[in-house]
C-alpha cells in the first residue's frame, strides 16, 4: 500500500490543526498505546483469548480514526468486531489470525509516514 491509501492527510492535517500545540504529544500516545495495542492482541491471539483481542483493537480503532489512519483503523475494528462476535459465541478467534497477522505491518507502516509528516523539519521545507 502506498500512503495515499494508508492515511486520509485531510483528516491528518485537521486532527493537527484541532490539537494544535499538544499534537506531538497525542502522536507520541498514539505510538506507546499502537505498541501496547498490538501486543495485546498478538498476545490475546496466541492465548486463543477473543476476550483479550476487543479493548486493545477497539482503543487501536480510535486512535487511528483521529489520525487519518482509516486502514489500520478498518484493521482494528474488524478484529474487534469478530472478536466481540467470537466472545458472544463462546469460540476461539482463530479465524482472525491473518487480520492479526496484517496488524503489525499495517501499523508500523502508519506509524512511519504519520511521524514523517509530523516532523517539524518537514513541516518547515514544506512552507520555503
Amino acid at each position: 500500500m502506498d500512503e495515499i491509501e494508508l492515511v486520509d492527510w485531510d483528516m491528518f492535517c485537521r486532527a493537527r490543526a484541532e490539537l494544535g500545540a499538544g499534537f506531538a504529544r497525542i502522536l507520541s500516545y498514539f505510538r506507546e498505546d499502537g505498541e501496547k495495542a498490538v501486543e495485546k492482541i498478538e498476545a490475546a491471539m496466541h492465548r486463543g483469548d477473543a476476550a483479550g483481542l476487543v479493548l486493545p483493537a477497539h482503543t487501536m480503532k480510535s486512535e487511528a480514526r483521529q489520525f487519518g489512519a482509516r486502514p489500520l483503523g478498518a484493521l482494528a475494528e474488524e478484529i474487534e468486531m469478530r472478536a466481540r462476535q467470537a466472545v458472544e459465541m463462546r469460540t476461539t478467534p482463530e479465524d482472525m489470525l491473518p487480520q492479526v497477522a496484517r496488524l503489525r505491518p499495517l501499523y508500523r507502516d502508519t506509524m512511519a509516514l504519520l511521524e514523517a509528516e509530523a516532523n517539524p523539519l518537514r513541516q518547515r521545507r514544506a512552507q520555503i
